[in-house]
């Protein structure tokens, strides 16, 4: 009996005869680089890969996945990701995605020791913290840990726009425009959370506006 990890290179031997049927120059092509219009940040969880979920092939989308789709300032993976994405890749679109029924959210919704993660949650408990009120006059358990995935999408949409990169070429080219969706992992539709990121910037702009004064 074949063993989950023997399954995984025959899953791509088959993958590669499949592309290779349909296009014997894919993988030639694949080589010569990488062009994506789009950076997906979303979470680490085995049940939602970006590729499958927004129906895209490699090579269309630059992926960073962490636990929760966190965009932690002092994180110097994610911002490596994000200067990378808009400074060489160019991208057009930075997209954060969460998905209900996320692990990362429930835990900061049930607050417990969790070792070596409790740093990390502390950004969503921050969220949890600054959207308290809103969150408490949710009785419904499973509503309100739906909301605290959508807010926790705006949050982290919001720290994108604090990053020097990312302001640096808004104002040289006006992208990348920034997205906030969840993943219905009950139906697997996208929910595009329509947030105005621009507006959003102009309420805060005075705080965290990085564009040298002349």
């Amino acid at each position: 009996m074949r063993t989950p990890f023997e399954q995984i290179f025959e899953g791509n031997q088959a993958w590669i005869t499949d592309k290779l049927e349909k296009d014997p120059d894919y993988f030639e092509k694949l080589s010569k680089g990488q062009h994506p219009e789009f950076l997906y940040i979303g979470c680490s969880d085995s049940r939602v890969t970006a590729e499958d979920l927004m129906g895209a092939e490699p090579g269309e989308i630059f992926i960073h996945r962490n636990i929760a789709n966190l965009v932690i300032p002092t994180d110097n993976n994610i911002n490596a990701v994000i200067q990378y994405a808009v400074e060489y890749l160019k991208v057009k679109h930075i997209i954060v995605c969460g998905h209900y029924e996320c692990g990362g959210v429930k835990a900061a919704l049930q607050p417990s020791d969790m070792g070596q993660l409790n740093s990390w949650l502390q950004t969503l408990r921050d969220v949890y913290r600054i959207h308290r009120a809103e969150l408490e006059s949710i009785s419904d358990d499973k509503k309100r840990f739906d909301r605290l995935v959508e807010l926790n999408v705006q949050e982290q949409c919001i720290n994108i726009i604090k990053i020097d990169h990312v302001q640096k070429m808004w104002y040289k080219t006006g992208f990348p425009t920034i997205h906030g969706w969840v993943f219905n992992v009950r139906n697997g539709k996208l929910i595009d959370l329509k947030l105005n990121m621009l507006e959003v910037f102009g309420e805060i702009r005075s705080i965290y506006d990085l564009k040298p004064t002349v």
